[in-house]
């Protein structure tokens, strides 16, 4: 009689045939049918040797499934096993509210590594930075831990503490202290810069997204006596979301062309994501900021306008994720998250390990402003003689507080002043 364990096997064996012949079906390149009966034979020894010699006792279910997660966990940093809870929580995430500590994470060599803190949230108001890693979790080292379960590590009650042990660059590591929150990531944030300067911020791409960066544009530009001259799109540590909302903000600022298209090995990952003409904007001068915090969606913004030449990319080299993620459902509530497809921009460039590349590149730093000597001008000098224009109004400290210390975001600001002060010579001409 089999035992067992074999008998679980067996079935998988078939489960497996049916799977690979029904990949083949949908794949571009049909192959003949073959299993691979020797892995499998190693596969059925080392999961009787374990279930006899394991110090432990461990069910068949408990191997299967580790079986599973394995083969998704060593394909890419991205394709993963969700179980009930993981694929909950995914749905949540994309729909902007989701209990933890809004972390956008990956691996890189078996090590968690932040891609970027979501605004206004505990990692953010912590001060956790792209390009961290998170070496421990309440004291427990995340190298070999899978992302799925880092993630749920991190994620848990609201008002909860954990402690992160952070590894940054050119310093020692260090423990940071948070406090877990209901996540309520507001994607979009508008604020006029100066007079005739917008600054437009998205955090991350959700369903909604489109639709308010299409109101702030109109907020911005309200006001007939203060219309826009220049606007920047602000996608720093943005770590992505929903395609769909990446290519609706696109094509609020080209009026026709390729925004992006995929490709992959099945028939239907190969998809061509066209504008179609609901231009808000016009041809008013826009500069993309990108760092290496940006990813998947973000760089498909970036990559696009770029293509299309509608606006100067400024900034660092961004994160480079770019694969396409297709969410299977199972049959048992459980769910696959399988890297099906890789982004191409307009032109043609592969986004995946290479980023979009600024045109202007801007490294982050602080603007420390220079102690003023004491100077003596002519309206200084006793007698001066009076300017007859009547004195100025302007109250120059419009300028938001952020930009003084945000050296790429005021030059950014620079940038647009300057393309508008061509632009205006090039009239007079």
């Amino acid at each position: 009689m089999p035992s067992n364990s074999q008998t679980v096997v067996q079935r998988l064996v078939i489960a497996f045939f049916a799977v690979t012949l029904s990949w083949q079906v949908g794949a571009k390149e049909p192959q003949e049918p073959r299993l691979p009966l020797e892995e499998l034979r190693t596969f059925v020894e080392v999961m009787e040797r374990i279930k006899s010699a394991y110090v432990e006792p461990i069910d068949d279910k408990t191997l299967l499934e580790n079986a599973i997660k394995g083969m998704l966990n060593n394909l890419d940093p991205h394709s993963s096993y969700l179980d009930p809870k993981a694929f909950q929580e995914l749905q949540e995430s994309t729909s902007g509210e989701f209990g933890g500590l809004g972390i956008e994470v990956g691996m890189e060599d078996d090590v968690l590594k932040v891609v970027s803190p979501i605004d206004d949230t505990p990692a953010f108001r912590a001060g956790i930075e792209a390009q961290d890693f998170i070496i421990k979790i309440d004291g427990q080292p995340t190298k070999g831990m899978s992302l799925m379960d880092a993630v749920a590590k991190m994620r848990g009650k609201p008002g909860t503490s954990i402690v992160l042990t952070i590894a940054r660059e050119n310093r020692a590591p260090f423990d940071v202290k948070l406090k877990r929150a209901i996540i309520k990531a507001q994607s979009v944030r508008a604020q006029t810069l100066e007079q005739g300067y917008g600054l437009i911020r998205i955090s991350q791409f959700q369903s909604n997204t489109a639709n308010e960066v299409s109101k702030a544009l109109r907020k911005l530009n309200q006001d007939k006596n203060n219309l826009l001259k220049g606007l920047v799109l602000d996608l720093r540590n943005n770590p992505g979301g929903l395609l769909q909302a990446a290519i609706d903000v696109t094509d609020l600022f080209i009026d026709q062309g390729l925004i992006v298209y995929t490709k992959g090995r099945l028939d239907n990952s190969e998809q061509n994501y066209f504008a179609n003409s609901r231009t808000s904007i016009g041809d008013i001068p826009l500069v993309i900021l990108v760092n290496s915090g940006s990813a998947s969606a973000s760089e498909i913004v970036a990559g696009a306008l770029q293509d299309h030449k509608r606006g100067i990319v400024m900034g660092t080299n961004s994160f480079g994720k770019g694969s396409v993620q297709t969410i299977l459902p199972l049959n048992n509530e459980h769910a696959l998250k399988l890297t099906t497809a890789l982004y191409y921009t307009p032109l043609g460039r592969s986004i995946q390990a290479e980023g979009i590349e600024p045109d202007i590149v801007v490294e982050r730093a602080k603007i420390s402003q220079e102690q003023q000597s004491i100077t003596i001008k002519e309206a200084d000098l006793v007698g001066h003689l009076n300017n007859d224009k009547s004195p100025s109004t302007t109250d120059k400290k419009n300028t938001v507080d952020a930009i003084t210390d945000d050296y790429q975001l005021n030059q950014a600001l620079n940038l647009l002043k300057g393309l508008n002060i061509i632009a205006s010579k090039e009239k007079v001409r």
